[in-house]
């Protein structure tokens, strides 16, 4: 289905409200977030400005009683503190966070956020995380936090995904961003796996490189595996296809393609905030 577009503006308020909570909870649509005429903010705002912008907006969807994917990065940072801030409060209630990350898990910790896994939480109403890049059909790149893996499987058990960007990871195809798109790959020939992932996508001028943290040693996920970035010149030309062939090497744990997974994307930009949603 096609991606819709609604815009709204930053409100000049910080309070949230909230939709009393059943047992099984119900989403308000979309289209309520909406406004007629956005105008520009007052003033300029910083990317991170941007990004807590959208956060907060997010966190528009968050109700008592559920269940929340708690997602991994600077944006996400931004949505884990608010819901710390409202449960603190008393205006949230009841609300269990399934951490996507170690970091993650920490930040909410530290909040006070109530917290669980997938092993006993297997169904999740909400999850809101951000990401590396958007394409117009609401496709994704995520991982360039190194949390993919475990994004991915909190998100797919998510009855809801609402993912929180600024207007600079707007592409028209993914991997167009010329930034990396991240394939998690067992430590064991690592090496095979990354010469494997550059002939896979030779004809489009890619590049394969290990990650590396900041000490020159490669860099080690929460599931103890290497990341392989691939640099694109050019945008994926079949992202479904890509995703379906890097699935397919032997040593491969995840890529950064999250298809079909988004429910609706939060973008703040210089004219306010907007939502797409399919």
């Amino acid at each position: 289905m096609a991606a819709t577009s609604l815009s709204i503006m930053p409100s000049s308020s910080a309070s949230i409200s909230f939709l009393t909570c059943r047992r099984r909870i119900s989403f308000a649509p979309i289209n309520c977030l909406s406004s007629s005429s956005p105008s520009p903010p007052a003033t300029v705002l910083s990317q991170d400005d941007l990004k807590k912008l959208a956060a907060l907006k997010a966190v528009e969807y968050v109700k008592s009683g559920m269940v929340l994917g708690l997602g991994t990065g600077s944006t996400a940072a931004f949505v884990v503190t608010e819901i710390g801030e409202l449960l603190a409060s008393g205006k949230l209630q009841d609300i269990v966070g399934v951490p996507t990350s170690k970091r993650t898990y920490e930040q909410a910790k530290s909040l006070g956020i109530p917290l669980s896994t997938l092993d006993n939480h297997s169904y999740l109403n909400l999850a809101i995380d951000g990401a590396d890049e958007v394409d117009p059909d609401l496709n994704l790149v995520k991982g360039r936090g190194g949390a993919l893996l475990r994004e991915k499987m909190v998100e797919a058990a998510s009855e809801k995904f609402v993912v929180v960007v600024d207007e600079t990871k707007l592409v028209t195809g993914l991997g167009g961003s010329g930034l990396a798109m991240p394939v998690e790959v067992v430590q064991f020939c690592w090496k095979y796996n990354l010469t494997r992932l550059q002939e896979l996508f030779r004809e489009q001028g890619c590049e394969a490189k290990l990650r590396l943290d900041a000490d020159g040693k490669p860099y080690v996920t929460d599931n103890s595996n290497y990341i392989v970035d691939l640099y694109f010149k050019m945008p994926i030309l079949d992202a479904s296809d890509a995703a379906k062939e890097i699935s397919s090497f032997e040593g491969v744990v995840e890529h950064g393609l999250f298809l079909d997974m988004a429910s609706a994307v939060i973008i703040a930009g210089k004219d306010g905030v907007s939502v797409k949603a399919k």
